[in-house]
């Protein structure tokens, strides 16, 4: 569902009494293909099976993705990865899936996939070979593009490796941004360029979602390091492009249950691609738990789209907050140490205004109880508590996008503001209503 409000610019007029706004809070000019609203949601093959990829192994994923309960909860996407191609082009010049992994081929796959109401993703480079070794887009964007369209697939994820021929990232992964957008079907853009060239500063008018570091590992250090690595990005996030911080690792590796939640807690206030990588067909009951958990999704998926920030950091011990669309705070205390420790925040500190109480939501034990303004948890080594705290209405203003040009008007009602995008005035333009920030 597209929970961004989208009007032209004649509606709005004619909709009520309007005054200019400055300092809104807007998002940066995102690629306009209607896709990512909220951030996506799916499965990845490489975390688990490498290049072990085939069709019985898609196939299965998608029915589990169905009876776990994971596509209820809102995973859409089941995505190929490297290495499902045969090792060379044919004479037409076209990518060839590999008829030993693929025999039925990939638009019988798709056709499967979206008889189960989910999407088919592929994987490809902006190089002239993949990660893998396999022939990748670089020079045959069209043409792949259109190929890809021709199957049914729904999602690309377009990694960074091979010989780029002396082309930097914004020109290769715009290449390919076009090259999809000509063949009229909606599919949506992943950007695997691993953080490099300051993606974040040009991925949103250029895919869907941007990695914003090197690859991901299925342990805590792994873990906190990308973690650390999302502080000062929430700017260049928002509905229609997302900071991809990777995959999730949740019951993969060494991490524990505790450690998990934790990762998928961070991961949802981030506004991160929700991206399961483990093998769901034999994951565990704690697994399923914590990646079918709808109350920490939906902060993840929050229509607002704004990305959640550290707000405190005393060593091991960290607050991450985030603003929700309906005045409450999503908020996470995280215990980075190796003990039980005992991590707190406050309402005010949250950005949140004076209340006789604050309702105080478990997303974990889902129960719900009240504080006079203390939010404070006993947290066990390497776990986090994760919250949603109402009350006294926001405050503080989320940290505004970088912004690339455009008119806003304040509805004097309501007190909301609308973006106009880029600028234009003309009857017909679309504007977008966010949040006023002064």
């Amino acid at each position: 569902m597209h929970r961004i409000v989208r009007w032209t610019l004649a509606a709005v007029l004619a909709a009520g009494s309007l005054v200019a706004a400055g300092g809104m809070t807007s998002p940066a000019a995102a690629l306009d293909n209607g896709l990512a609203r909220t951030p996506q949601m799916g499965w990845n093959d490489w975390n688990s099976f490498g290049c072990n990829v085939n069709e019985n192994l898609v196939r299965q994923t998608a029915d589990v993705m169905v009876s776990s309960g994971m596509a209820a909860a809102g995973y859409t996407y089941v995505n190929i990865d490297d290495c499902w191609s045969t090792k060379s082009r044919n004479a037409a010049g076209d990518l060839v899936p590999d008829p030993a992994k693929f025999p039925s081929g990939m638009k019988a796959l798709a056709d499967y996939v979206h008889a189960k109401g989910l999407k088919l993703g592929i994987y490809s480079s902006a190089g002239t070979t993949t990660c893998a070794g396999y022939p990748a887009s670089l020079g045959y964007e069209r043409r792949d593009a259109a190929l890809w369209a021709s199957w049914g697939i729904d999602y690309l994820k377009y990694d960074n490796c091979g010989d780029h021929q002396g082309k930097n990232g914004q020109q290769r992964y715009t290449a390919m941004r076009d090259a999809l957008a000509a063949t009229g079907r909606p599919i949506l853009f992943s950007l695997c360029n691993w953080g490099q060239e300051s993606v974040w500063t040009w991925g949103m008018q250029t895919g869907n979602s941007w990695r914003t570091t090197g690859d991901i590992q299925a342990n805590w250090n792994s873990v906190m390091g990308i973690l650390d690595q999302q502080v000062g990005l929430e700017a260049y996030s928002g509905p229609g492009g997302w900071n991809d911080p990777d995959m999730l690792e949740v019951g993969n590796g060494s991490l524990t249950a505790t450690e998990a939640r934790a990762h998928f807690s961070l991961w949802s206030l981030l506004n991160a691609p929700l991206i399961a990588g483990n093998d769901i067909r034999s994951m565990s009951a704690d697994t399923r738990t914590i990646l079918t958990n709808t109350e920490v999704i939906a902060v993840d998926q929050d229509w607002g789209g704004r990305q959640g920030t550290k707000i405190s950091d005393n060593g091991n011990l960290e607050v991450w907050r985030k603003p929700m669309s309906n005045g409450s705070v999503a908020v996470v205390l995280l215990n980075r140490g190796t003990g039980t420790a005992t991590v707190s925040t406050t309402a005010s500190a949250l950005g949140l205004g004076a209340a006789a109480s604050y309702s105080v939501r478990d997303l974990w034990a889902h129960t719900t109880g009240s504080s006079s303004g203390t939010i404070s948890a006993s947290v066990p080594a390497h776990g986090a508590a994760m919250y949603v705290v109402a009350g006294g209405g926001l405050v503080t203003p989320s940290p505004t996008p970088t912004p690339t040009g455009g008119s806003a008007i304040k509805g004097v009602g309501s007190g909301r503001c609308l973006d106009v995008a880029g600028v234009s005035q003309a009857n017909g333009a679309q504007a977008q209503l966010w949040d006023c920030n002064g």
